[in-house]
């Protein structure tokens, strides 16, 4: 009864063998804005630091930026699968906890800490990923049509 014998079915070995495309969602909110709500520039990173860290002491997200620019993930740039195409989305934040939420479907397999070697969650449409980590869902589309990821706490303030 090695470990294969414990492995659940749906495990990380299983997972593997789908191959399937992966999609990263990397989410940064805590930025340094102008008077209009523009995103302020900076010539170095030790130059944003004061209004960074002034920034982050309020715990107030400036916006949510994904994959690093606004619009990084809607239109000509949207993610795009097939029926029946298996993806495996990424998602992460380094400075707060979060919880992709899928409309449309459910993570057929979910990690919320990212650690294959253990059982994924099944079926979820929201799961919780913790600040500084990141977590993996495996979406199989059954349907054509659209399935959006917002970002729940996008309005926290």
């Amino acid at each position: 009864h090695g470990a294969a014998a414990r492995r659940p079915q749906g495990s990380a070995g299983q997972a593997a063998a789908l191959r399937p495309r992966l999609y990263h969602r990397r989410i940064r909110s805590l930025h340094p804005q102008g008077r209009q709500r523009q995103v302020q520039g900076y010539a170095t990173l030790a130059e944003s630091y004061g209004d960074t860290v002034e920034v982050m002491r309020t715990l107030t997200p400036s916006h949510i930026v994904f994959n690093g620019k606004v619009g990084a993930l809607t239109g000509a740039n949207a993610l795009t699968a097939k029926v029946g195409e298996t993806v495996l989305l990424i998602h992460s934040q380094a400075n707060r906890d979060t919880r992709p939420h899928l409309i449309g479907g459910h993570g057929d397999w979910v990690w919320e800490t990212g650690k294959f070697a253990n059982p994924p969650q099944k079926d979820l449409e929201t799961w919780f990923i913790r600040g500084g980590s990141a977590g993996a869902a495996l979406y199989t589309f059954k349907r054509a049509g659209r399935v959006r990821i917002p970002e729940p706490q996008s309005d926290r303030g």
